[in-house]
């Protein structure tokens, strides 16, 4: 009979691992990047629209893993990629955002779209649809009152006022980019536009329910460009994204400015003129 020294280490017996239940430092890891990717989600909730070099400073991480853990999101559908162009910039590519999508809001829970859903319904049912209008103006009066200045300062050239409101929207989150149309001959230069294009929507399902929010949102920008615009898509309505036709070829005028009250009668008729789908 042969024994075996003692000095010598005898590797373990290899076993199949198959239906093996995981090791704890397996699952360990396994739930570290899951803790990681819920981070990285609650991350684009919060800030989004956002790149992904912005996510990478906010939470510390490499270029290399927040883009591992956005692809991933990505293809399970919970966040979804909107191309913008920068603010400024000529033709070149546009910048990739990251934006909850609807399947990644139901993840992390829209109890509150829910609730405020019902609680217009029945504002509605109470009050009527002028109730429900006029809470879609106060909403947007906070808007109106901080970018009032900012696009004042533009002075009355309708596109350069149109720039300001897409620079002040894209600030706040609203991924919106504007390009001027320039009408050739024959047709008159009067004919001139702008379309501001706005590829995220805080409010989208609710407005899907309520128009009034997107009137009172157009209303705003007629008032603030000092031109009647038209809303020719929207994200609640099925559009891929919100784009808004502002006609530049007359100065601003006073038809649109703010009442004295800080309030502008409803207009007659929708400023959009996209139907639903």
């Amino acid at each position: 009979m042969y024994s075996v020294s003692s000095s010598v280490s005898v590797p373990p017996l290899r076993h199949s691992t198959a239906g093996a239940v995981p090791s704890a430092a397996a699952s360990a890891v396994v739930d570290t990047e899951d803790r990681t990717r819920d981070r990285v989600l609650n991350a684009v909730l919060e800030h989004g629209p956002v790149s992904a070099a912005e996510l990478g400073e906010l939470l510390g991480f490499t270029p290399a893993a927040v883009r591992r853990h956005l692809d991933h999101l990505e293809r399970t559908g919970v966040i979804e990629v909107k191309r913008v162009a920068k603010a400024g910039a000529g033709a070149g590519r546009p910048a990739r955002r990251y934006v909850l999508s609807s399947q990644g809001q139901s993840k992390i829970g829209d109890d509150y779209l829910n609730i405020a859903g019902t609680a217009l319904r029945r504002l509605q049912e109470l009050a009527g649809n002028d109730a429900v209008r006029d809470f879609a103006v106060e909403r947007f009066a906070d808007m109106e009152q901080r970018y009032t200045a900012e696009i004042d300062a533009a002075g009355s050239d309708i596109t350069a006022r149109a720039m300001a409101l897409s620079k002040a929207l894209s600030r706040d989150g609203y991924v919106a980019s504007a390009a001027s149309i320039e009408s050739k001959a024959p047709l008159p230069a009067s004919l001139s536009s702008v379309q501001l294009c706005q590829g995220h929507c805080p409010i989208q399902h609710l407005a899907a329910d309520f128009p009034e929010f997107c009137d009172a949102e157009t209303d705003v920008f007629s008032r603030l460009l000092g031109v009647d615009v038209r809303r020719l898509s929207t994200l609640a309505r099925g559009g891929h994204v919100c784009t808004t036709h502002i006609p530049t070829g007359r100065p601003a005028g006073k038809e649109n400015s703010v009442s004295p009250e800080g309030r502008v009668a409803p207009r007659d008729g929708s400023t959009n003129q996209q139907g639903r789908p």
